[in-house]
């Protein structure tokens, strides 16, 4: 059997765009890291990102020095804290550029950002045989929310094809907007595909004939900027953890005047304006929406992963990641019995795959052993893995800090693959 080397060569100072990619992977302590004795590539990242050094320590910072609970207390740590938490807000708004900090929801995550939106606004303004259209590529998280409605109050579902690219039948779209069409809810870029879809058309589009819009951003925010004034959507959706920062924190943003007509989606202190057992009265969005003592440090820790993300550029991020996707494509098509799912023109930095010879669970685990974290399984995406007719797909999802000799060990593991299966 043929012997493949498997040993990642130290990263170059810059790759090919001029991108200090020797001096990010500095910033991220893990990719020292080493998994079965060897050095860890991390292609993960479209499920949850790594960590920058300045996220760690302003969340350490925060817990060591200026820790309490905020909005509730008149002592220094709250306020100090109550500070570093509304700053955070405005750090979003500024990144996404909202009008305004009030526009800017804090979540768990934007899972729960999508089912606020769904059991707030749906819950509001939606009736039986009122119809919502999603797409093919939707993550489950863009799915159950709209399916638990249908259930709950009778609207009906309308799905937008996609081609064997993975790229969204316009056309098809166009003509799905109809007279009973309350809503469009359809991801900015796949989880799965990469694919980046045309996401001011599909909003013009929508408004042209009074239908509100929500993007799943959670892929999307971390390859390119997102303008919602520019684009006009309605809502947007995205995790912390996927944009370099800590898990437990997500955005909703919502227009000012959606966010107004939408009642709490939970109950519990400091949504509140006044309680008494007769009656209860609630606070102004965005604070409506976030009941209960919220994720101080993650706000920090996010506004951190803003402050680093924007720090880079997108311009500069954006070339260096185009630069590896092309690469990896390249790379990966000389793997015998290969197959990439997702060829949209229009695409981010990840590739989902196929090999005839094996299952992608038995190639996550194979080179997995070689120190490559790949995802092998359906991608929280069923209805696209039925599109495709595979159960499952292998999924590198590339990150500002990979490089292109992580791509040369991912092939080099892969084809130690096809030797064991082939």
């Amino acid at each position: 059997m043929t012997t493949y080397a498997l040993h990642q060569a130290p990263a170059p100072a810059s790759d090919r765009t001029g991108f200090d990619i020797a001096a990010v992977r500095r910033d991220f302590p893990i990719l020292r890291e080493r998994v079965h004795g060897k050095p860890l590539v991390y292609l993960d990242s479209g499920a949850s990102a790594q960590k920058p050094r300045p996220v760690l320590e302003a969340m350490r910072h925060f817990y060591e020095h200026d820790y309490a609970n905020v909005h509730r207390g008149v002592h220094l740590l709250s306020a100090r804290a109550t500070d570093l938490f509304e700053q955070a807000r405005e750090t979003v708004r500024r990144f996404i550029n909202a009008d305004s900090a009030d526009e800017i929801v804090f979540t768990r995550n934007a899972t729960e950002s999508i089912n606020l939106v769904a059991a707030s606004w749906g819950g509001t303004f939606l009736r039986a045989g009122d119809e919502v259209v999603l797409s093919a590529m939707e993550h489950h998280a863009n799915i159950v929310p709209w399916q638990l409605l249908r259930d709950h109050l009778g609207i009906v579902l309308r799905i937008v094809p996609i081609d064997d690219a993975g790229t969204l039948d316009m056309d098809a779209y166009r003509d799905l907007l109809g007279p009973r069409t309350r809503l469009v809810a359809i991801s900015h870029m796949s989880n799965v595909l990469g694919t980046i879809n045309p996401a001011a058309e599909i909003i013009s589009m929508a408004h042209s004939r009074g239908i509100p819009v929500l993007l799943d951003g959670c892929q999307a925010i971390t390859h390119l900027p997102v303008d919602v004034q520019a684009l006009d959507v309605d809502f947007y959706v995205f995790s912390a953890h996927k944009l370099y920062g800590p898990t437990g924190i997500g955005i909703l943003y919502g227009k000012s005047r959606l966010l107004s007509q939408m009642p709490p989606y939970q109950g519990g202190g400091d949504m509140i304006a006044s309680v008494s057992f007769e009656k209860t009265t609630y606070k102004e969005p965005p604070h409506r929406f976030e009941a209960g003592t919220p994720a101080i440090a993650e706000a920090i820790g996010l506004a951190a992963a803003i402050d680093y993300v924007t720090g880079l550029g997108f311009d500069a991020i954006g070339a260096h990641e185009a630069d590896l996707l092309a690469y990896a494509t390249t790379r990966l098509q000389t793997v015998p019995g290969l197959h990439i799912v997702g060829t949209s023109p229009h695409k981010g930095a990840i590739v989902s795959f196929t090999m005839d010879s094996a299952h992608p669970h038995d190639i996550g685990t194979i080179i997995d052993r070689a120190g490559i974290a790949v995802r092998a399984g359906h991608h929280c995406a069923q209805p696209l893995m039925e599109r495709y007719n595979v159960a499952a797909t292998c999924r590198a999802s590339f990150g500002l800090y990979n490089c292109r000799d992580e791509v040369d060990a991912l092939v080099a593991a892969l084809m130690t693959v096809q030797e064991i299966f082939g």
